[in-house]
C-alpha cells in the first residue's frame, strides 16, 4: 500500500464486502471457513481504529448482529481473571517481553484465548465477529496461532481480523518487517 488515501479507498469498500452474501453465508467460499482478513500498514493504526468506528455504525443502523472484539483486551481480562496481569506486568520489567511470553505460553495457549472468548460471547447467535487489537498483543498473540485455534470455536459465524501488517493471501507479515508466517484458510476482505 502506497499511502493514505489507498488505505482510505480499500476501507470504503469493507462495508460492502461484509453485506455481501459471499461473506455472510460463507457463499462461494467451498469447504473453506469463513475468516477473512483486512490488513494494513501498523503506522495507520489509529486511522484504521477512527474509520472502523464509522462502519461499526453503519453496520449497527443496519441492523446487524456483530461484535468487535479486543484481542488485547481479552488477554489482559484472561490474565486479571486468573490474577496474572499485575505480576505479568512486573515480570516483563525484570525480564523483558521475550521471556514473559515463555512465561506466559501455557495461560496464554491459543486454544485457552479462543475458548475464553466463545465462553464470553455467544458468537453462533452474531452475523459477525471483528478482532482488532492484535498490534497490542503481539507477540504475546501471534494472528496465524489465534486464527487456528478459532477455527474450533468460531463454527459457522464469518470473522474478519483487522490485520496491522500485510497478508499475501498465503502468508501474514506482522508490522510487515517481522518474518512471515504461513495461513492458507484466510481470504482478504477488501483486496
Amino acid at each position: 500500500m502506497k499511502n493514505k488515501r489507498e488505505l482510505l479507498e480499500r476501507i470504503n469498500g469493507i462495508v460492502e464486502q461484509i453485506e455481501s452474501p459471499k461473506f455472510l453465508e460463507n457463499k462461494g467460499l467451498g469447504n473453506e471457513i469463513g475468516f477473512w482478513i483486512f490488513d494494513y500498514p501498523a503506522e495507520y493504526e489509529l486511522t484504521v481504529r477512527e474509520e472502523l468506528t464509522h462502519i461499526e455504525k453503519k453496520l449497527d443502523k443496519k441492523g446487524y448482529q456483530f461484535k468487535n472484539i479486543n484481542l488485547f483486551a481479552e488477554i489482559v481480562s484472561l490474565l486479571e481473571q486468573r490474577k496474572l496481569f499485575d505480576k505479568a506486568c512486573e515480570r516483563e520489567k525484570k525480564v523483558g517481553l521475550d521471556a514473559l511470553k515463555k512465561n506466559l505460553a501455557g495461560p496464554l495457549q491459543q486454544s485457552k484465548i479462543a475458548n475464553y472468548i466463545a465462553e464470553k460471547y455467544p458468537l453462533a447467535e452474531l452475523d459477525f465477529v471483528i478482532f482488532t487489537g492484535l498490534g497490542n498483543a503481539w507477540p504475546l498473540l501471534r494472528g496465524h496461532e489465534i486464527l487456528a485455534a478459532l477455527q474450533d470455536v468460531m463454527g459457522h459465524t464469518p470473522l474478519v481480523l483487522f490485520y496491522p501488517g500485510s497478508y499475501s493471501g498465503l502468508n501474514l507479515q506482522p508490522f510487515g518487517e517481522v518474518e512471515s508466517q504461513n495461513y492458507y484458510r484466510a481470504f482478504k476482505l477488501v483486496p
